[in-house]
């Protein structure tokens, strides 16, 4: 093994973030750890849907194939993201202690989900989380929404902020009329000082880098929330600075190793490094519980698919939810694991929503998305 481990990781904010707390564990261990940004095919396509890039593994096989190949000695990955078929000769060596796994709400003005207005739009990027919303408000529209964390935040708050911009410079155009002498009513220039507290300029120079960053973004889609993980903004360190509200997680039940990090290697020696370093017991057992359950109903990217395990005491709490895509349908059931027997009771409590009725709503689901990929051929054909 090599005095010095070399990282591959994808070169965003929030996955430079995941190396970083990587790195920083394996130092603490007296290793040097090499950071190597490695674009993925996500990264190629930015403006497809995630589950149009490839069955599994748009984010993450490039990262692997650097390790495979011996220019890299592992990989960071989100979890949530890994394919749940081994590849040969890389295994799962770390899987970190997980970070808040929930979804939240994120608006500009703190409107919780039950009080957007029918008709609001809401942007995520999950065929899983679209369809939850559609179960939980059918009154809303939901578009797709792509970037880092940082440009789908940029997307929600720039028509708000640009027309809060226009405003100011309306106000601020209409004082100057009024001090250079025209009819304006004394009280006008009173009213437009009363609504407007700060100076256009004064206004900007308050804003954060990220509203500073939303004002120059054109928009094709104005987003009125967005449905997000909550570990992501966490990592990024935008929770704070953002008004979001935690969706139910009963309700709103995350993907398979949400919040998750994974970190893969081949070495054997760097395996035994980064496992020793890294791997969290209890994120280990309730990880491997989701995935178990979603390698076993066969969904991986293409069905709407919610699993989430909680280790408590002697048992492992597991929830599932299987809807079709558009939320009208669901099979969905919750079961304590025995914490000693949990990968093959997991299995068992997949074959169970299998049989009623899972196995359908995926196979759905796979249709529907043959069909839309389908379509989408034949578009481009008739455009050339």
């Amino acid at each position: 093994m090599t005095e010095t481990l070399r990282l591959a990781t994808r070169g965003s904010d929030l996955a430079l973030r995941q190396a970083a707390t990587v790195r920083e564990a394996l130092s603490g261990r007296r290793r040097d750890v090499e950071v190597r940004e490695v674009e993925t095919r996500g990264d190629q396509i930015p403006d497809e849907l995630i589950h149009r890039l490839g069955k599994t593994g748009a984010f993450v096989r490039a990262l692997d194939e650097e390790v495979m190949d011996g220019d890299a000695d592992l990989a960071v990955h989100s979890l949530k993201d890994v394919p749940t078929e081994d590849a040969d000769d890389l295994v799962v060596a770390a899987v970190p202690e997980r970070a808040a796994a929930g979804d939240v709400l994120v608006t500009p003005d703190g409107t919780a989900l039950e009080d957007l207005p029918p008709g609001s739009t809401v942007g995520t990027a999950s065929l899983r989380r679209t369809a939850q919303i559609l179960a939980a408000r059918p009154d809303l529209e939901v578009e797709p929404v792509r970037g880092n964390v940082d440009t789908r935040i940029e997307k929600l708050l720039a028509p708000g902020l640009q027309a809060e911009h226009e405003e100011r410079l309306i106000a601020s155009d209409d004082d100057r009329v009024v001090e250079e002498g025209t009819d304006e009513e004394e009280g006008d220039d009173e009213d437009a000082e009363d609504e407007f507290e700060l100076s256009v300029d004064e206004w900007f120079d308050s804003l954060s880098d990220l509203e500073r960053s939303a004002m120059e973004r054109e928009v094709d889609v104005e987003y009125d929330a967005l449905v997000l993980a909550e570990a992501g903004l966490r990592r990024s360190d935008l929770f704070y600075d953002l008004e979001t509200q935690q969706l139910p997680r009963e309700e709103f039940v995350p993907a398979a190793g949400q919040g998750a990090i994974a970190v893969t290697a081949s070495d054997p020696d760097v395996v035994e490094t980064v496992r020793r370093a890294l791997d969290h017991p209890r994120t280990r057992v309730e990880t491997t519980v989701e995935r178990t359950i979603l390698s076993e109903l066969g969904g991986g990217c293409v069905a709407p698919i919610g699993i989430h395990a909680m280790v408590q005491g002697q048992y492992v709490h597991t929830s599932v939810r299987v809807l079709s895509q558009d939320g009208t349908e669901e099979v969905a059931d919750t079961r304590d694991l025995d914490a000693e027997r949990y990968a093959s009771e997991a299995k068992a409590f997949a074959a169970d929503l299998a049989d009623r009725g899972a196995k359908e709503l995926i196979q759905e689901a796979r249709r529907e998305e043959d069909e839309e990929i389908e379509d989408v051929a034949v578009a481009t054909d008739d455009d050339e």
